[in-house]
């Protein structure tokens, strides 16, 4: 995989997904560089004249490189319940030890020289061992139990040695503030990835919540539309059977009730479905501002000419909006979104979606699956419009999208239903009387074979 291709996935991945490697990686980095460059700093100024400072060194950074799977899962273990490193751990405690073995003989026979090299082999020592047990341990508490605990007794090991109260007081200070503060520094840095995480995860759930309320909602609806004329439609079938077995003429009267049941079944039916499909410009506007500004996104809009729009173009307009919203949280990472309603020379309405935040282009946005712009185009191109987009400087995403406002009154007009109350005489849109099965044939293809 090359450089630009890794650029490119990283410039793909959500705002979290980068947090996450920024906090991985500076754990990981931090305990092999600086050891590394304070040793090379030691062999340039005294060569190796210095053998056990130099030895010293060398542990922290071999404990700073195998530290890197530590950190990794330990970090995994706290977001993702996936199996502690206990044994790898271990070894970083062993390397430690033998690195504060190596500290105690570099000051009995160095004296305090390269002292402040040595405090930060130390901070990165510490870093190394009891960062990743930060993770591990379930209450913070006993992390603290456990430092004071190591403190006390590396001091009296340096007492144990021949060296003084104030050695052993500094060496148990140093130690139970360095772990302290790698309670500080790596807990922390892991609650916060645990916390932005279950946020990602709650809005992920959230989405999924609204799409299963939205199908029991449609579910409910048809069942109410549908149920009760089903029943009618089945027991007035079953009587016109049972009439028509005995030759009564009452069993074409309860087939032509079938037959208006039906139609009007039919027509319950699509008004169901349009009311689903058509959406309110103004709805859509106000839902925008409130997700967007949800998500810390400045959210500036001007409707000012929507309410005197046709309806198809404010339905129309507001699957502009949805669908620009959706794309706006789910592929970049904005700050800002402005949303302009213009009306052109009283011909033609005009609605601009510009944010900012957005990731390396991949492609036609227009193009491929999961892309609702090849929709949203289909939509426009019923009532004469348009739909454009272009990539703009300062990582700027412009949506435009143009409706022409005479062809969307003649839609309008020629949407207007055929308002004969079912079940009188009218004529169909072919000439066929109502109670005529030819129209109920043109009714089918004219729908798209939908009964």
């Amino acid at each position: 995989m090359g450089l630009w291709t890794r650029v490119q996935e990283w410039r793909g991945r959500s705002r979290v997904a980068k947090v996450d490697s920024y906090m991985r990686w500076t754990l990981y980095v931090l305990p092999v560089f600086l050891p590394a460059s304070g040793t090379a700093g030691v062999f340039m100024n005294s060569g190796l004249t210095r053998p056990w400072i130099l030895a010293l060194g060398g542990i922290y950074t071999l404990q700073g490189v195998l530290g890197i799977s530590v950190f990794r899962r330990s970090i995994d273990h706290y977001l993702w319940k996936k199996p502690a490193p206990w044994w790898l751990l271990a070894g970083q405690v062993l390397l430690f030890v033998m690195a504060l073995a190596c500290m105690v003989i570099s000051f009995s026979v160095y004296g305090g020289e390269h002292s402040s090299t040595i405090g930060l082999f130390l901070w990165n020592g510490s870093l190394s061992a009891f960062g990743p047990f930060t993770l591990l341990v379930r209450k913070a508490s006993r992390f603290v139990t456990a430092s004071v605990a190591v403190a006390l007794l590396l001091g009296l090991g340096v007492l144990a040695l021949g060296a003084g109260w104030q050695a052993a007081a500094a060496i148990t200070g140093t130690v139970l503030g360095v772990t302290l503060c790698c309670l500080y520094v790596v807990r922390l840095s892991g609650w916060m990835l645990h916390v932005m995480w279950e946020l990602e995860t709650a809005r992920e759930a959230q989405a999924r919540l609204a799409v299963a309320e939205e199908r029991l909602r449609f579910g409910r609806d048809l069942h109410d539309v549908l149920g009760r004329n089903l029943a009618v439609i089945a027991l007035k079938s079953e009587l016109a059977c049972q009439l028509a077995r005995r030759g009564s003429d009452a069993a074409l009267a309860q087939m032509t009730e079938v037959q208006r049941i039906a139609q009007e079944s039919q027509r319950e039916v699509r008004e169901v479905v349009r009311g689903y499909r058509e959406a309110d410009l103004h709805t859509e506007l106000v839902g925008a501002r409130g997700v967007l500004s949800a998500a810390d996104i400045d959210c500036r809009i001007d409707d000012t000419a929507g309410k005197s729009l046709p309806p198809p173009v404010q339905s129309v307009l507001a699957w502009v909006v949805r669908e620009g919203t959706t794309n706006v949280l789910r592929h970049t990472d904005a700050r800002r979104c402005a949303v302009r309603l213009r009306v052109v020379a009283d011909a033609e309405a005009v609605l601009i979606m510009e944010n900012d935040g957005v990731r390396e282009p991949d492609g036609d946005p227009g193009s491929g699956n999961g892309s609702g712009l090849a929709g949203l185009r289909e939509r426009l191109t019923v009532l004469g419009g348009t739909l454009t987009y272009e990539h703009k400087a300062n990582a700027t995403f412009r949506l435009t999208a143009r409706v022409p406002l005479t062809e969307a009154g003649d839609a309008e007009e020629a949407a207007v239903p055929d308002r004969t109350p079912a079940g009188k005489p009218g004529k169909a849109p072919g000439g066929a009387p109502a109670g005529n099965p030819g129209r109920v044939q043109e009714e089918v293809q004219v729908n798209g074979g939908t009964a």
